[in-house]
Parts: structure tokens; sequence; C-alpha cells
């Protein structure tokens, strides 16, 4: 029997709940923004912890980029288009999502480039200070990437990698340490990690933090400068809408940017680009994070996403958030038969992201199907349902429904 032809014995919990989906969707703040992207309203799409859905400024923009500045003007853009700033102009715009003050972030690469410029530079600061630091410890569980370039850090740096539990960070520290790499988030599981807490052990340490926040940018503030993290790498194809394959961004702490030595040392990083010298020499301040020539499409597209950010308060983007993710959380447990996922997903709001993660067995039949009802999540091996929640497009009668349609499809599969 299928939920919807049975109600799975709780008609008044569906009432009830769509109702209260009805009430938040009128009182929240937010609910203007769903206009400004574009979006399938036949179906609910919680995969904007994978790639953002397309903000309806960006195509008018890349036509405008394509046509005239690139057709028309050509190489004349690249000064009168203001192609040659967006690196750091798109960074900008950037971070005060992530709580830092101007000149601190620079838009180039990708998010694995970044990671290796990041912890190589944080090795180099700290075996500045101290030569005897030759240990790397990275998160036990980061995302794959963030592990295999650690290792590749480890054989340039002369380092040894040492994978530890975020949780474990603080009692692993020691006079060998040189950095830390974490994830803010657990890709997986949604899990929010303790930044501040866990920066000022490493700080305590003599170390430096580098945190990847690929899956808290633009999802709930960050507060780098606050919280004296030395660097950060995040992508902008998440919760900050850049498109796919947008570029990364960096973070260099100001008090780190004149140590910052970045193993790759480009044309486009150098303080005279055109001077064509033999010889490098950094660019001030993060500048000297760029590497080569800006992708100057995907930037221009990430920064017409980011206008979706005009006039949004970031503790308002938090709540809804929250609010989301327990009302998913409720509605799951009120349609779902117990016993038949476990969530995952931590229940203190300290501890949570913006996604909610549950294990069953059958994960990967189970996320197939449901996104053929309209319901789109992801798979996570071997057994995870993962499901983003993006506070400026998803609304509650959107949870509702795809809480729903996920009892169902667990009850057919």
């Amino acid at each position: 029997m299928s939920v919807t032809e049975t109600g799975s014995a709780h008609p008044e919990a569906y009432a009830h709940l769509a109702a209260e989906a009805a009430k938040l969707d009128a009182q929240d703040v937010l609910r203007d923004k769903r206009a400004e992207f574009v979006l399938d309203e036949d179906s609910v799409y919680l995969d904007g912890n994978s790639l953002g859905a397309l903000p309806k400024a960006v195509p008018g923009r890349i036509a405008d980029v394509i046509g005239r500045e690139w057709g028309e003007l050509r190489i004349r853009s690249w000064t009168e288009s203001g192609w040659w700033t967006a690196p750091e102009r798109i960074g900008e715009r950037i971070a005060p999502l992530v709580g830092a003050a101007p000149g601190q972030v620079v838009v180039a690469d990708s998010t694995s480039v970044n990671v290796f410029k990041a912890v190589v530079g944080a090795v180099r600061i700290a075996r500045g200070r101290d030569e005897a630091r030759d240990e790397i410890l990275v998160d036990a569980a980061t995302f794959p990437t963030d592990g295999y370039i650690a290792e590749s850090a480890a054989r340039l740096t002369g380092c040894t990698v040492r994978p530890v539990q975020p949780g474990e960070v603080p009692a692993a520290l020691g006079p060998r340490t040189a950095a830390v790499l974490l994830n803010h988030v657990d890709y997986r599981t949604g899990r929010l990690h303790d930044l501040p807490g866990l920066t000022a052990a490493v700080h305590e340490a003599g170390a430096l933090a580098v945190w990847d926040l690929c899956h808290s940018a633009g999802a709930l503030p960050v507060g780098l400068d606050a919280h004296g993290v030395d660097l950060a790498v995040g992508c902008t194809y998440k919760f900050l809408n850049g498109g796919p394959g947008a570029p990364a961004f960096l973070y260099v702490r100001a008090e780190h940017q004149g140590a910052f030595d970045s193993p790759l040392p480009g044309w486009n990083g150098h303080v005279e680009p055109f001077g064509m010298e033999p010889g490098f020499r950094p660019a001030d301040g993060s500048l000297r994070g760029r590497v080569g020539t800006p992708d100057i499409l995907s930037l221009l597209a990430l920064e017409a996403a980011l206008g979706v950010w005009d006039g949004v308060e970031l503790d308002a983007v938090r709540a809804k958030s929250l609010a989301l993710t327990d009302f998913f959380l409720r509605c799951v447990e009120a349609y779902v038969p117990e016993g038949r996922v476990e969530v995952v997903t931590p229940a203190g709001h300290a501890e949570r992201g913006s996604q909610v993660a549950l294990r069953c067995a059958d994960a990967a039949a189970v996320m197939e199907r449901l996104i053929a009802t309209g319901v789109v999540g992801d798979f996570r091996s071997p057994d995870i349902l993962r499901f983003g929640f993006t506070p400026l497009y998803l609304g509650f009668a959107d949870v509702e429904r795809a809480a729903r349609l996920l009892a169902e499809t667990l009850d057919t599969v």
C-alpha cells in the first residue's frame, strides 16, 4: 500500500502539517527571494548542496558578456568591462557572506586547487616560525579530494599527514602540528563542526587552521574574521548558486598575507603581471592567490548570481535553514514508518548544517525512485539519502511534500 492511498493511518497528520507549512510560508521573511530563481514548480529541489538553482539574472548577463563584451569589444573588455579585476571584485561580494573584511577573499580556480594553495601556504607560514612543525592534521571524514590534496601538500613540504576526527583534534595537536584542514560541515551527515572552538585549539598549539566551507558558505554565518581563521576555501556552485563548475574562493587572513607563499606562483598573481619578469614577485594581499588567466564566463555568471543576496541577512538565512530542517524531520517522523530510516544528521541546532541525511539499506534505489516522483535529493554511498535545504528558494510546503513522497517511495521500494 502506498502512503498516499492509505494516509499511512495518519490523515490528520497530513492535514495538520500541510496547514502548518502554509502558515510558515506566509510568515517567511525570505519568501520573495524564490521569484529570483528558475524553478520547476512541479518538483521539489533538495539538492542545492550539490548544485544551486539558477538565478534569473544570470542568462541575460551571460548573453551580454558573450554578445557584446566578447563579441564586440573583444580584448578591450579586459579593461573596459572589468574582466581583469573580476577575481578580487567578486571576492569582495562573497566576503560579507563568510564574515570577512575587504581585501582577504579572491575568487579563482577550483576548490581543490585552492585547498592545495591554502594547505601548503599554511604549512610554509607555520614552518617559517618553527621548522620542527612537520605534521598536517586532516579531517578523517573529509570529502576525499581534501585528503588527496593534503597528502600531496605533505609530500611537497616534507610533512606527514594524520587523519583525525574533528572532535579529536584538540587532543591530537602537538608541537609538530603545522596546519589542520577541517570541513565546516560534513558532506555526508550534515554535521556542523565547531569552527570557533577548534580554531582556538589549533592556535593554542601554535598551528594554523584551514577550513573548507563548501557546505556552509551561503547557508549560515561563518565569521572568519571574528573567529581568527587563518585560511579558508569554499566553492560557489552550492548555496551561492554560481553554476556548475563555478570558480571557488580563497580567504587569506590579512595578518598572514605577507607571508603567504603560494605553491602555484602564476603570472596572474605577480605584482607586475604584464612585466613578464623571469622571477616571481607576489602581488600584495589576497591577489597573490591568483594563478592563471581568470575563467571570465564562469566568474561573471557567479557575479550575476550573487545579486540574489542583495538585502539578505545571514541570520535570517540560518533561522530559516534550521526551521526547514526541523520541519522536515518532524514530517519524516510523522509520515515514515518507525525504523525504516535512521536520521544521521545531529538534532541539535549547534551541530547541524543546512542538510538532512537519512540512512537506509536500499538508499540508492530509494533515491532513484524519489527523483522520479519529482523530489530531487542525492545518494551517497553506501546508504545515505541526502537532502539540502536552500533557504532562499525553498518553502515549507516543499518540505512537507517531499516528506510525504519520501514516505510513499519508502513504502513501495
